[in-house]
């Protein structure tokens, strides 16, 4: 019995540490080094191939791209279930989409749900894999080939072929849990994706601080004379990759070096370079590979039509007309990288938001960043996939599929607490609102929608009750809600004065007829579909104190407008800064923000216009304000930005009331108190495939290409 037992014991030990070593730590010993190197997919030329068992067939990538992130939770919170994964491969398979792309290794439940989906079905979703590099690392005036990066990313392509191979156990997330790779998902796997999108000045910086790294010559991968010192690295780093898999697992896939306009591969003119900073290229066409590698590699860009658009600044090429016989840069750009390239290339990213919020407009159509409705966001992704298609270019990939609360904005993260994002959804910060799921506050339904029905309005929800003029407040994860209800309404002016910040204010509004019992920061102007919108104090405009230079060429706090101004402006947000003649003379744009989006804002309404704040059914008026507009920085916890230009920038202030009224012109309007409690950590929230999901949908899924 002794004997057995130490038997037992030694055998567990030997297969504890077989898993330890190989699972963990990635050891292993090659018993196989002359079997036969397979791969099920090919390049040729600029096409892709698949062999799904009956020989090598055209392969065209049409895919979405999927963040790690739901509400409450950062991406590196890893929170998204086995169930919430199958439940979304279901409808992005009905969309007609064939390919998901991911940006880093997920959570053991994206592998086990992508192998269960896929196990027993004839038409299953395949995948492309990113190598992630942190921010941190590329913002740390690190050159490429130092430890952190190139080490580091060396060692990360190494896990993610252990993980697709299901032969991993690692650590990840905020909480460091320990996840179990044991599904092998190589064969739905097409390839990897390296890298991000690189910044310009990391990439200069490794080319000048590592002029030394001229070439590199790999089994698979290597480069030509032409090479800068960041490509080298990046062959070495693929060819590594691709040594790793083929001597351990037998296999290839694809492999592409991510890139984007920033640093793509194209030559522009010196006023082009000066305006937009262009110090660095990464042209994978320097990167060769020998015959080896018996996959292939791929050209991978993220391309938008409004950003950046450096072709509407060269007068030979932004007048060029595309197939439909319009000015098109979009067009032109992606027919211009397509015709540099040798290889195949895929647009794994391009998009537009379904966002109220806008950060850049586009140049030369309406496809901008933000300020779109859900219709309109589908209408333009199909407009760009055409422009991409007609360029020459097979493989595109949606950004993105669901919407992710935690993320900001280059033009609204200054305005809010970027340790609360996951908690509320900000309708401002374009960046969450890509995708074609979306996330809308309530558990089944939202507590209030501007659509004409006010059967969600109770008596308890008054705040206001005068005579002939009543005002109701309720608000959620997005949204203050308002409904007035004025008795024989005739389009009269409707003033509603909003006090946030009690150490500033006006009880008189420059250029109105109205007054106040209290000091109000903001001033809410309904005046038709066309003319309404809020207003701000001057002394708690976040443009002015934030952006003065910018916009105006003057520092606002040299002369800070008074406490108790009673000038109220539009509020706008920056757009666009563009030093075109590089020496002190900016060209930026703002929009006014401010003025509201006239509009049905329910979902189940044939009239649903998504980026709607109000709605006029006779003698009712719906509105919904986002948080932001009202300088909250973080609704969940109801902090608000304080005094600009004591704290000189946007310091929060936690508050648990605001101050409200409504009137009429020529009225001295009373304001009253309106509680507010956050939610802290506990949004709610339930899905909705977009309208744009459904557009995509019948183009995709409808036999067209």
């Amino acid at each position: 019995m002794k004997k057995f037992l130490i038997i037992t014991i030694t055998i567990l030990i030997v297969i504890f540490s077989y898993i330890v070593f190989s699972y963990q730590f990635g050891l292993f010993i090659d018993f196989h080094p002359n079997k036969e190197v397979t791969t099920f997919i090919k390049t040729d030329n600029k096409k892709i191939f698949l062999n799904t068992g009956n020989g090598y067939e055209e392969f065209k990538i049409k895919g979405v791209d999927m963040g790690a992130g739901i509400p409450n939770y950062f991406a590196t919170d890893y929170a998204i279930s086995k169930e919430t994964y199958l439940r979304w491969f279901k409808y992005i398979k009905e969309m007609g989409a064939n390919t998901i792309r991911v940006y880093i290794t997920l959570s053991d439940d994206f592998y086990e749900a992508f192998y269960e989906f896929n196990k027993d079905n004839p038409d299953p979703l395949y995948l492309l894999h990113g190598v992630w590099v942190n921010d941190y690392v590329q913002y740390s005036r690190l050159n490429a080939y130092d430890s952190e990066f190139r080490g580091t990313l060396l060692s990360d392509c190494e896990t993610l072929v252990d993980v697709i191979h299901g032969k991993k156990i690692l650590s990840l997330g905020n909480d460091n849990s320990t996840n179990f790779y044991f599904r092998d998902i190589s064969k739905w796997t097409l390839g990897y994706i390296v890298g991000v999108e690189w910044e310009s000045p990391t990439v200069a910086y490794t080319n000048h601080q590592r002029d030394d790294k001229t070439s590199y010559k790999g089994k698979y991968m290597y480069t030509s004379s032409e090479a800068s010192p960041f490509e080298v690295m990046l062959a070495e780093v693929g060819d590594k990759m691709i040594e790793y898999e083929t001597t351990k697992y037998k296999t290839q896939r694809l492999v592409a070096f991510s890139n984007w306009p920033t640093t793509d591969a194209l030559d522009y003119n010196d006023k082009i370079k000066n305006a937009f900073v262009k110090i660095a290229k990464v042209d994978v066409e320097h990167i060769l590979t020998s015959d080896k590698f018996i996959s292939g590699q791929f050209a991978s860009y993220h391309i938008y039509p409004y950003h950046p658009d450096y072709l509407f600044y060269d007068e030979k090429i932004k007048n060029l007309k595309d197939y439909k016989g319009k000015n098109n840069t979009y067009y032109t750009y992606m027919k211009m990288i397509n015709e540099h390239h040798s290889m195949p290339v895929v647009i794994s990213e391009f998009g537009v938001p379904s966002s109220r919020g806008m950060a850049r407009k586009a140049n030369v159509d309406d496809r901008n960043q933000g300020m779109l409705d859900e219709t309109e966001q589908g209408k333009y992704i199909l407009e760009c996939y055409d422009d991409i298609l007609a360029a020459g270019i097979d493989n595109a990939i949606i950004f993105t599929w669901q919407d992710e609360w935690f993320k900001r904005t280059w033009n609204t993260m200054h305005n809010i607490s970027l340790l609360r994002t996951p908690f509320w959804s900000d309708a401002q910060t374009n960046e969450q609102m890509f995708g074609l799921l979306t996330f809308d506050p309530g558990t089944k339904r939202s507590i209030s929608y501007n659509d004409g029905d006010t059967e969600e309005w109770t008596k308890d929800d008054v705040v206001v009750n005068k005579n002939d003029i009543k005002l109701s407040m309720k608000y959620d994860e997005k949204f203050i809600y308002m409904y007035i209800n004025k008795k024989n309404y005739n389009n009269e002016k409707i003033y509603i004065p909003i006090d946030t910040l009690s150490t500033q204010g006006s009880k008189k509004v420059k250029g109105y007829s109205i007054n106040f019992d209290k000091d109000a920061d903001f001033l809410l102007v309904i005046d038709g579909k066309d003319n309404s919108r809020l207003l701000v104090q001057d002394r708690y405009n976040t443009l002015d104190a934030l952006f003065g230079f910018e916009v105006y060429g003057t520092n606002s706090y040299l002369n800070p407008p008074s406490k108790i101004s009673d000038n109220f402006k539009q509020i706008h947000l920056m757009i666009e800064t563009v030093n075109i003649d590089r020496i002190r003379n900016l060209h930026s744009r703002t929009y006014e923000t401010g003025k509201l989006i006239y509009g049905n804002g329910n979902p189940n309404s044939k009239e649903f216009f998504s980026i709607s704040d109000f709605y006029i059914n006779g003698d009712d008026i719906e509105i919904r304000i986002p948080w932001e507009l009202l300088n909250f920085a973080d609704p969940s916890t109801m902090k608000i930005h304080d005094d600009y230009y004591i704290h000189y920038g946007a310091e929060e202030i936690k508050i648990d009331k605001l101050n409200i009224g409504v009137g009429l012109d020529n009225e001295n309007i009373n304001m009253v108190s309106f509680k507010l409690k956050g939610w802290d950590t506990n949004a709610t929230y339930h899905e909705r495939l977009k309208k744009s999901y459904y557009i995509v949908q019948e183009r995709w899924a409808g036999g067209d290409k």
